[in-house]
């Protein structure tokens, strides 16, 4: 939104700075993106007079002039300055614009030098129109009246200067598109006073010879309200200077008085208008769709094709406008146009919206519409927009024609004081709210607030807080501690499965992996590869194809991030991501996921050797951190029944009964070439949901069951066959008595063609050290050797193996 300082004041009476009005203008929510203001451009061209001009010695087409210039504004002391000008209107005697020399000239953006032309020293230069970027006219030099003010700075005496502001408006303040909607927020804030704005409604002299007709289906939503009326015998010249100054400063050309008090109602009271030349209009105006194969030249001078549904104001010939985005070249209006039908309609945002989108037609009116004028408005501004087409123009109106009826947007909120205080934390006084919200234009009734119809963001009593607040600044608002309503240590506020989330994070950070964020969305193969990409988790408009499904898992984004890094020459990797990953589209099919991999080696190269690739346990180790610290039971058994994107030999899944807490091992090779990985790579997801809430809660830790009795360690070797897992020689150690049996641990594995020859083909020795740990007695050698006979025999009927001798 762009407006100058002296538009605002048209609707604003005020006598704040700049600054002022530009720090209250984002502190309220509409935030200031840039000023042009012309005094750091033209500041230095001040009005001159010329003593003499005489022909230049050494040049037919150049004159020497005499100009006298007071440097330091009218009233002191003047300075003779040489100067030479080619333009044909150079004299003795003229009153003119003189830059002197250091002066930047934006029309031909050259930073003036001292120069010799033609043998002849110049000091600076007199200047044209375009050269200060006034217009195009080049043809000779500015041509000031005698009693100009010499010394005198040319913006102020020709009114220049006049800021301009360039403002954003967020999409829920449709009534800040429009310059009376900022000056309401500005005198709501205390700024200035905003000016009344009087509306008389103007009596048609005849009737309108031009009628309009909504279609049915859309006067419902679409279309609802549309007014309009003719006016005979205007005279569509140049529009005033000060109307072309204020749309030339915004960026937008004058063109005729007709269009150009459209584009003012647009950017000054947010009310999209059109005029047609009436002599071009055939029969009645007709809202309605637009039928395939139609087609319109637009404004724009470009033809489009319109889609069935489109909406349209057509005549007898065919469509004539797109509604409320851009009129048509047929009916448009030229210098010639002495009738002409003035329309004044609101039309619903998303058609607007889908239309304006459909085409590709990007126009004033289009973004106001989208957004939501005042639909309030409708007939108001038909009046003021006649009035001033009368007042410019000239003419005779007719009486007004319309279909429909304005939309009503009446609603009613409750307005309670104390919630400002609750919902923002500002004590502002009970009259000092209800002052703000009347600024603003709400109605208030008792304890009920009816919101204005150009707001139609206000939805709620929050959104009355809302504007109180924003009103009052919450730059001012104070941050106050929390008040605590008991002594000691407040509850917590983290839910069960936060606290155990950012354990795991904790815990692979410290295990020293980096972390990641990658994205929810992946490609459907890399999804397919990891059991989903199915149309349960397709992205209906995803932000690309690399975007389109919801990630199965974690590890396809983390493979991904491993294979930019090893891209760019990162060869040893160990990240880790904590989030959430999807079996379907429903809410309960979310799950959080830990997951890490380790792609390389484990450590730098060092003269120590400490240096080696990374393997399966390294992956198992870590995901048994994370599991306990998420404070999963030790008595977890690990299966081989893992997904298949670990590799099926070298993976392993921890689970309790038949819920998996992770899966962990070797991501498959296929996997990794699939994610141009060099590998091989380990990998492990965690699955916390899955792992055991504590029975009790208690805020005590439980005692460290630790025995002053001598713990007792023996060694076993057994002979099994080559396919047997060290793992089940383990678990059934443990089980030979639960009592005793601290630990049992996997020390040595005897396998390959030396153990062949030794024990047997297809035969492998595993020894395991078993820890007994008393807790009452000593044990006697007579209930070792009693364990130790249950150990055998429970690792033989396991295994099949036997005690090697």
């Amino acid at each position: 939104m762009k407006f100058t300082l002296s538009w605002l004041k048209d609707h604003l009476e005020t006598t704040a700075s700049l600054d002022d009005i530009l720090f209250a203008l984002t502190d309220l929510g509409h935030e200031v993106e840039g000023v042009e203001n012309p005094a750091d451009t033209l500041g230095a061209f001040r009005i001159c007079r010329v003593i003499e001009a005489v022909q230049h010695p050494n040049a037919d087409r150049l004159r020497l002039c005499r100009v006298e210039t007071y440097p330091n504004g009218p009233g002191t002391a003047p300075e003779e300055v040489q100067v030479v000008c080619g333009a044909p209107n150079a004299r003795t005697g003229l009153v003119g614009v003189f830059a002197p020399v250091g002066t930047h000239v934006p029309g031909t953006g050259v930073d003036l030098k001292p120069g010799n032309i033609r043998g002849v020293d110049s000091n600076g230069m007199l200047c044209s129109e375009r050269e200060l970027m006034l217009s195009d006219d080049h043809d000779g030099i500015i041509d000031l009246p005698e009693d100009a003010p010499l010394g005198q700075r040319f913006i102020d005496y020709r009114g220049l200067n006049d800021p301009m502001i360039y403002v954003k408006i967020t999409p829920n303040r449709p009534d800040g598109l429009g310059v009376r909607g900022l000056a309401r927020d500005l005198a709501a804030r205390g700024i200035g006073k905003l000016k009344a704005l009087d509306i008389a409604e103007i009596k048609g002299e005849f009737p309108c010879p031009v009628a309009v007709k909504i279609d049915a289906d859309l006067k419902t939503k679409a279309a609802p309200h549309f007014t309009g009326r003719l006016i005979r015998g205007v005279k569509n010249g140049p529009s005033p200077k000060w109307m072309q100054d204020r749309l030339r400063a915004i960026g937008l050309r004058p063109i005729s008085a007709l269009v150009d008090i459209t584009n003012y109602f647009t950017m000054g009271l947010n009310r999209p208008l059109h005029v047609f030349d009436a002599a071009k209009v055939a029969g009645t105006l007709h809202i309605r769709p637009a039928q395939e194969g139609e087609q319109l030249l637009a404004l724009d001078a470009k033809t489009y094709a319109l889609r069935a549904g489109q909406m349209v104001i057509a005549d007898d010939n065919g469509p004539e406008s797109l509604a409320g985005i851009m009129g048509g070249e047929a009916s448009g209006v030229t210098e010639e146009t002495t009738d002409v039908f003035l329309e004044s309609a609101y039309w619903d945002p998303i058609t607007i919206a889908a239309t304006g989108r459909a085409l590709k037609i990007n126009s004033d009116a289009r973004y106001r519409f989208e957004r939501g004028v005042d639909p309030a408005f409708t007939l108001p501004g038909l009046h003021a927009a006649t009035q001033m087409i009368l007042d410019l123009c000239g003419g005779t109106a007719s009486t007004v024609v319309s279909d429909g009826a304005a939309i009503d947007t009446t609603r009613q909120y409750k307005f309670d004081p104390a919630r400002t205080g609750s919902l923002v934390g500002m004590d502002i006084p009970e009259s000092t709210q209800r002052q703000t919200l009347t600024a603003l234009g709400f109605t208030l009734s008792g304890n009920m607030v009816t919101p204005p119809s150009w707001r139609p963001d206000v939805q709620g009593e929050a959104d009355l807080v809302e504007e109180i607040a924003r009103i009052a600044s919450l730059s001012k608002l104070k941050g106050i501690p929390l008040p605590r309503t008991q002594p000691g240590i407040p509850a917590p506020i983290l839910t069960a499965a936060q606290i155990r989330e950012r354990s795991a994070r904790r815990t692979l950070a410290a295990l020293g992996y980096n972390e990641c964020v990658t994205y929810s969305f992946i490609d459907q193969t890399s999804a397919t590869l990891f059991g989903g990409g199915t149309d349960a988790v397709r992205v209906d408009n995803p932000i690309s194809s690399e975007m389109s499904h919801l990630r199965p898992d974690l590890l396809p984004g983390l493979l991904r991030a491993a294979a930019r890094n090893q891209a760019r020459g990162f060869m040893d990797l160990s990240l880790a991501e904590v989030g959430p990953a999807f079996s379907g589209g429903e809410p309960g099919d979310q799950q959080t996921q830990a997951a890490g991999i380790i792609v390389g080696h484990v450590a730098p190269r060092d003269p120590y050797g400490s240096r080696r690739a990374a393997d399966i346990y390294d992956a198992k180790a870590d995901a048994e951190a994370v599991l306990a610290a998420l404070g999963a039971p030790a008595r977890a058994q690990i299966n081989r029944k893992v997904p298949a994107w670990f590799h099926p030999g070298r993976a392993g899944t921890i689970a309790l009964g038949p819920n998996t807490l992770a899966t962990y091992g070797e991501i498959h090779p296929k996997i990794v070439a699939e994610m141009d990985l060099k590998g091989p790579v380990m990998g492990f997801t965690v699955y916390p949901a899955n792992v055991p809430q504590p029975k009790a809660k208690t805020t005590l830790r439980a005692a460290l069951p630790i025995s002053n009795l001598q713990a007792v360690e023996r060694d076993f070797a057994f002979v099994v066959d080559a396919g047997v897992e060290a793992l089940a020689a383990v678990n059934a150690a443990m089980g030979a008595d639960k009592t005793l049996i601290e630990s049992v641990r996997l020390f040595d594995q005897f396998t390959g063609e030396k153990a062949a020859a030794q024990m047997g083909e297809g035969k492998k020795s595993i020894a395991l050290t078993v820890r007994l740990q008393p807790t009452t007695t000593t044990l006697t050698d007579k209930e070792i050797e009693a364990v130790c006979a249950k150990i055998v025999d429970k690792v033989s009927k396991a295994t099949g193996g036997s005690l090697r001798g």
